[in-house]
């Protein structure tokens, strides 16, 4: 089972696994959650660097920016201005939290609607600002819905996808976010001439919020939550509309309800189920991933990229049109890993695009060390400034096929059904704290490390590749309710499982 070689029509459980029309679409539309949290990533970054947008809220800024003698790592450096950002992260971490309930109980489709409502709110907010308080506001309700639909859609794609494809399907998220990054870089490079620019950049949020959530009406929940919500008919409905009219789906129905009844009646706290022994592989992963996720350094990029750039003299436009080119480069690695994550699996990716980034970064720190001086008071050519692009974008593009969709995959798909929202949860709550702490301290670390902030993240990038190469299994092809024979095989994980009684419950 290990080795996750099902045929399509036939996996382990065996019941059919056939892909159909219906569950594409069901999978497009919840997949298309990443864009909420794709535009932010790609606005907040353009936005901060519109001059119109730091005259109102952060003149100080500017001022820093015409001096005599200006550090090129330390322009942009405000603890305010970074709060514009991390502030989303913070709020995310508080609804990430509170999640893993909401989605037991109002299930996943329905969490993913909530959380669009939300971010819609906040998109209007934001669009209408007048003061920095208004502005953190918005922040706070953008944060609050991301946080609901970075646990539920993740979680809906590895319930709803056939075995032998979720890896494909799941990467779906990371694609719609990377299509959000690209949108909302392309709307900065298009408003930035405009006074009222950044109000439409912003305000414009609620345009993916609102296909996400009106989309999200239009598909049903998954058949597990259903089940676990006691709705045995709709998830008969479900099972027909995903697997097909003519499937018989009667025998995993029976399955999902008899797993659904093992779990609920294990009275233990799901925070306490998770931190026993024999689910230690599964709560060290969904610690581990995504906090190596966010120290890739990929999401300070995406965030600063503009500022970055603008630093090493680009100029304001060619910052954006740089963000843009990241961001489309980020788009089709991600079609590289929707191709070959379920034919090579998982690890071939990670530690491939673990090694390129590595390179990539340290090859940017020399490049910003040599050209720059240990001060980076010297002037950067567009040459050197066109090749730290160029290195970014062979970076961006090893993160796109590895660490950004298989960070959402792999917590989604490893945990039994009993603390499966709960362990999604904690993965969410920690990328957020992470994010919070990096896009709080980045251009501050960047003003005092200069060009060593890219060695910082090489050395994480460096760790993460080896602790994928020891301590990941494989899960390609592997049902979810099988998924527990992979520890048991492992060469340091077996001690915490063996002995114990094993099913995906």
């Amino acid at each position: 089972m290990a080795g996750g070689g099902f045929a399509v029509d036939a996996p382990a459980n065996g019941f059919d696994g056939k892909i159909t029309i219906s569950v594409v679409i069901t999978c497009i539309v919840a997949a298309s959650s990443g864009l909420i949290f794709g535009y932010d990533v790609g606005v907040s970054g353009g936005v901060t660097t519109m001059v119109p947008f730091l005259m109102k809220f952060f003149p100080a800024i500017l001022r820093k920016a015409a001096g005599s003698e200006v550090n090129m790592y330390c322009v942009y450096d405000s603890q305010v201005l970074t709060l514009f950002t991390s502030s989303l992260y913070l709020a995310g971490l508080v609804s990430s939290l509170a999640a893993s309930r909401v989605t037991t109980a109002l299930g996943r489709r329905n969490t993913i609607i909530l959380g669009g409502t939300i971010f819609f709110a906040g998109g209007a907010i934001n669009g209408g600002s007048e003061n920095i308080a208004m502005l953190i506001l918005g922040r706070i309700l953008l944060g609050l819905g991301v946080g609901f639909t970075n646990q539920a859609a993740p979680l809906y794609l590895s319930e709803i996808a056939p075995p032998k494809w979720r890896g494909a399907f799941n990467t779906g998220f990371q694609f719609f976010l990377g299509v959000g990054v690209v949108a909302a870089s392309c709307i900065n490079y298009g408003t930035a001439k405009h006074t009222w620019g950044w109000r439409l950049s912003l305000g414009l949020a609620v345009v993916p919020a609102a296909i996400m959530t009106i989309g999200a009406f239009l598909i049903t929940d998954t058949p597990s939550s259903l089940v676990e919500r006691g709705n045995i008919d709709q998830a008969r409905k479900a099972l027909h509309k995903v697997r097909g009219s003519n499937t018989d789906i009667e025998p995993e129905l029976e399955e999902l309800i008899r797993l659904s009844e093992i779990a609920k009646s294990v009275k233990e706290e799901p925070f306490k189920t998770i931190f026993e022994r024999q689910y230690r592989p599964h709560l060290v992963m969904a610690l581990a991933i995504p906090f190596f996720q966010q120290l890739t350094g990929i999401n300070i990029v995406a965030f600063y990229s503009p500022n970055l750039f603008q630093s090493v003299g680009l100029g304001h436009r060619g910052a954006l049109l740089s963000a843009i080119i990241l961001g489309i480069v980020n788009l089709g690695s991600i079609l590289v890993s929707t191709a070959f994550v379920d034919r090579f699996g998982r690890r071939v990716l990670f530690i491939t695009g673990g090694i390129l980034m590595l390179v990539c970064m340290v090859s940017v720190s020399a490049v910003l060390a040599s050209v720059t001086g240990v001060h980076g008071t010297k002037a950067i050519s567009k040459g050197n400034a066109v090749l730290v692009l160029v290195l970014l974008c062979f970076y961006t593009a090893g993160f796109g096929w590895s660490w950004g969709p298989l960070s959402w995959l792999i917590p989604s798909e490893i945990f039994p059904l009993k603390i499966r929202t709960t362990g999604q949860s904690i993965a969410v709550g920690v990328q957020f704290i992470i994010l919070f702490v990096l896009s709080q301290t980045f251009l501050a670390m960047l003003c005092h490390f200069k060009f060593a902030a890219f060695l910082f993240y090489a050395v994480w990038i460096a760790v993460m590749t080896i602790f994928i190469i020891f301590f990941l299994p494989e899960t390609k092809g592997i049902p979810l309710d099988s998924m527990y024979t992979i520890w048991g095989k492992h060469w340091y994980w077996r001690r915490f499982v063996k002995g114990e009684v094993h099913s995906d419950i």
